[in-house]
């Protein structure tokens, strides 16, 4: 049983910035990937940016040089640092981690979603 929690959203001028949390808690071994996505209404659920344990990262283009992602192995956290944010990063943020159980089999679990609102 793994919880993941989300914290760091609001509601921020375009061009500011935010800096969002996710903590996993629970019962597992290891998390391998971390990564966080965004879905704003009417549309699909969208990468954002990814981080595996070792530190591979990966980042949708509309956000490149503008989020970095970054992770706490030893507090099982992972933070998207966001600046320059633009109203079409509207939307409700979810962090998403890849879990390993003391069985060796591995889960995707999701958080409850942070919501992101770019405006003027």
């Amino acid at each position: 049983q793994v919880q993941l929690v989300e914290s760091g959203g609001g509601l921020v001028q375009p061009g500011g910035s935010l800096r969002l949390s996710c903590a996993a808690s629970g019962s597992f071994n290891s998390i391998d990937a971390m990564g966080w996505y965004r879905q704003a209404p009417g549309k699909e659920r969208e990468l954002v940016a990814s981080i595996r344990s070792a530190g591979t990262i990966n980042y949708q283009d509309s956000v490149k040089g503008r989020f970095t992602i970054s992770r706490d192995n030893a507090k099982n956290t992972v933070y998207l640092q966001m600046n320059s944010l633009k109203p079409e990063d509207t939307a409700l943020y979810y962090c998403n981690a890849d879990v390993w159980s003391r069985y060796y089999t591995k889960r995707s679990y999701w958080g409850q979603g942070t919501q992101v609102t770019v405006s003027s």
